[in-house]
């Protein structure tokens, strides 16, 4: 196991600069995701950790050793890409060793090490196989495999499981979570979807056009964003936000439905100030619960077995709602809708920084 500390780092392409001055640590142990939209400097920052990009400047530290100019191959660290990067013409016991075999490993370490491996991924009926006769899931179990056997100070996950169908990354999820607490290894793994992210990590580092937006435990980025692209990226359905202005007393106005009154729950403002409103799908009802957001017609049922996501028009806005006490929609009814006014979230309009209520 090992520490990371990442200092200032920043990567420039010419003049075009991806990631800005990004700070970060990570513990011994400890199983962070790297989460955000494609392009947002994620991938480049998984690469620079790794000695594949160089770094232009700002310091990685493992193990409070600067690694900054060590070549790929002497950091000690293993990185699992999506393409899984397999040799076709060889079995899967000899791609798993082939890197201890460059290394000279002795042949009873090398064996021992593979049969350990393949024990821990559930390998070990498809030890003399070739890649062409493994499923996608059993190719990105044998490229951890051989990131395993050499015992890495970390582990980098690169999009590991972007080219599996639906059921295999759920499969895959379970199994790269259960290897983490097996063998209590530190990993950095970079993906852009939120349901990996929640699933699978320790920590969450949301990241937007080259800058870290906010890191913490997956449930806390989920309760509590810190600013509307969190609020935004974090969620499957995704929150539903409308822009008003909220005034002193605490009452919201829009577009929206009526003039919604927060009272004492709002964040407390100077004068009436431009806000987004942001409220989760699964927060909202229409059994009268809570306040009266407004009047709406549904215009997509989308049934899903325990549970029916709904979106639906309120005054030309798009407001989606999540159903879970199988009830009967139809394409064109109209329904009264209601939230607990403690499930709101409130953000600056222009920082899209969020604002603390005044009484929670």
């Amino acid at each position: 196991m090992s520490s990371v500390k990442i200092r200032n780092l920043r990567k420039s392409f010419g003049s075009l600069e991806v990631v800005h001055g990004v700070s970060l640590d990570i513990s011994d142990g400890e199983f962070v995701i790297l989460v955000g939209p494609s392009g947002c400097g994620k991938s480049t920052l998984l690469r620079m950790i790794a000695g594949l990009e160089n770094i232009t400047s700002g310091e990685v530290i493992v193990d409070d050793v600067i690694i900054n100019k060590l070549p790929a191959r002497e950091r000690n660290i293993a990185m699992v890409f999506q393409s899984y990067a397999l040799y076709p013409h060889m079995t899967v016991r000899k791609n798993m060793a082939f890197s201890l075999k460059l290394a000279r490993r002795a042949k009873n370490e090398i064996a021992e090490k593979v049969a350990t491996a393949a024990e821990v991924l559930d390998l070990e009926s498809l030890l003399d196989r070739k890649p062409a006769q493994l499923s996608g899931g059993q190719r990105q179990r044998v490229a951890m495999g051989r990131a395993i056997v050499r015992n890495p100070k970390l582990f980098l996950f690169d999009e590991p499981l972007s080219n599996l169908d639906a059921k295999l990354r759920v499969q895959m999820r379970a199994e790269i979570k259960e290897m983490h607490q097996r063998l209590e290894t530190t990993i950095i793994y970079v993906t852009h979807d939120q349901v990996e992210a929640m699933t699978m990590a320790d920590r969450i580092v949301v990241m937007n056009e080259g800058s870290i937006e906010q890191v913490g435990l997956p449930m806390e980025l989920y309760l509590r964003p810190q600013t509307l692209f969190v609020a935004s990226f974090i969620g499957s359905p995704a929150m539903n936000v409308v822009e008003g202005r909220l005034s002193e007393n605490g009452h919201f106005r829009s577009r929206v439905g009526p003039e919604i009154t927060f009272g004492d729950t709002a964040p407390r403002v100077a004068t009436e100030q431009g806000i987004v409103l942001g409220i989760r799908p699964e927060n909202i009802n229409t059994d009268g619960h809570g306040i009266f957001i407004g009047d709406s017609r549904i215009r997509v049922v989308e049934p899903m077995g325990s549970e029916t996501l709904l979106s639906t028009s309120v005054n030309d806005e798009t407001i989606v709602f999540l159903d879970r006490n199988r009830q009967e929609f139809a394409v064109g009814d109209t329904r009264q809708l209601y939230a607990d006014p403690t499930d709101f979230h409130f953000f600056e309009k222009t920082s899209g920084k969020r604002l603390s209520r005044s009484s929670m």
